[in-house]
């Protein structure tokens, strides 16, 4: 049960109207009314962590949101130039939460989750049941608790949905690749089949979280205007071009379309190989950058579309101010920090 305290300043409609204000003009960035100035996030987030698995998901709930709750300052957010979404997320079974209803071992260790690989051969994925799946049951409960509670400012974030190739490299290592090269019918059949089970999860968040709340993972720090999906790209890194766009962009292209406004792929590591075929995928609308991903945004920057938005983690190799030259000022970037 929520506290009255919580539930006040959780549905405080000044906090609210600051939120939406600054949705707005992320929004106007996006939408290219707002030109060669960069836009600044940083968010709070009170996670409902893996640690109760075994416990009861509407009571975790209720206590993520008590601590967002007391993150909050009765004066509101710093007047420091950023967007401060705050946020409840649900980190289950870290990166491993689709492996996991796949039906892989995905265990803890070494403070993280992580799976082993099946014993089934790459062309014989199949489609889980769903209705009788424990894992997806209880996210399921978690959102439908963040819905229930009734609190109206917090952005909700999603589980780790990932991708097609994130999800496959997961499940079968190198098998997998090794497949895209000698076994092409069967690589794509289980693509497929991984893509239809997120694209599955990810409609049924769209139905059942409102637009205003609802955000993929990272949702302090990759937040999006109300509208927008996200996807993985970190294992695109380890494929060609000319694969990446034979074997995965189109299934990237079709989960991000689930979404009114297209959204995000996240990436980082060495992907400017894909930098053209991105820029020529209708749903993309930002790519997110951090790590090696930061040091080419020079192609970035150069090769995407117009409406195509830059979220930035500054590194060392490419600090802030190299970016803003880069981008003439910060322009299409958003710099997460």
């Amino acid at each position: 049960m929520l506290s009255g305290k919580a539930r006040q300043v959780l549905n405080d409609p000044r906090l609210i109207a600051e939120r939406d204000a600054w949705f707005a003009r992320l929004a106007s960035h996006f939408d290219r009314n707002i030109r060669n100035q960069p836009f600044r996030l940083a968010g709070h987030v009170a996670g409902v962590n893996s640690g109760f698995l075994d416990t009861s998901p509407e009571k975790r709930m209720g206590e993520s949101l008590e601590t967002l709750a007391g993150m909050i300052s009765d004066t509101g957010s710093p007047d420091d130039g950023r967007f401060r979404p705050r946020c409840v997320e649900c980190p289950f079974y870290g990166v491993h939460f689709i492996d996991k209803i796949f039906g892989a071992d995905v265990f803890w260790m070494d403070d993280n989750w992580h799976s082993r690989h099946l014993k089934t051969p790459v062309g014989a994925l199949e489609f889980p049941d769903l209705e009788n799946d424990k894992t997806w049951a209880m996210a399921r409960r978690t959102a439908q608790a963040f819905v229930e509670s009734g609190v109206q400012l917090p952005l909700f974030g999603m589980p780790t949905l990932s991708s097609a190739l994130n999800i496959a490299v997961n499940l079968y290592g190198q098998e997998i690749l090794t497949a895209m090269l000698e076994e092409p019918d069967a690589a794509r059949h289980d693509l497929r089949v991984v893509n239809d089970l997120i694209m599955t999860l990810h409609k049924w968040y769209i139905a059942n979280v409102p637009e205003a709340n609802l955000q993929p993972v990272i949702s302090w720090w990759r937040t999006q205007p109300p509208g927008h999906g996200q996807l993985c790209g970190c294992t695109t890194q380890l494929v060609s071009g000319e694969q990446y766009a034979e074997f995965i962009a189109p299934l990237d292209n079709a989960l991000l379309g689930l979404y009114p406004r297209g959204g995000m792929i996240h990436l980082c590591g060495a992907h400017a190989q894909h930098a053209a075929v991105i820029r020529d995928m209708p749903n993309v609308r930002a790519v997110q950058v951090n790590d090696r991903a930061a040091h080419d945004l020079p192609v970035w920057y150069s090769t995407l579309r117009d409406d195509q938005m830059i979220y930035f983690e500054p590194c060392a190799k490419m600090p802030p101010e190299r970016a803003f030259e880069i981008t003439n000022g910060g322009d299409r970037l958003v710099i997460t920090a």
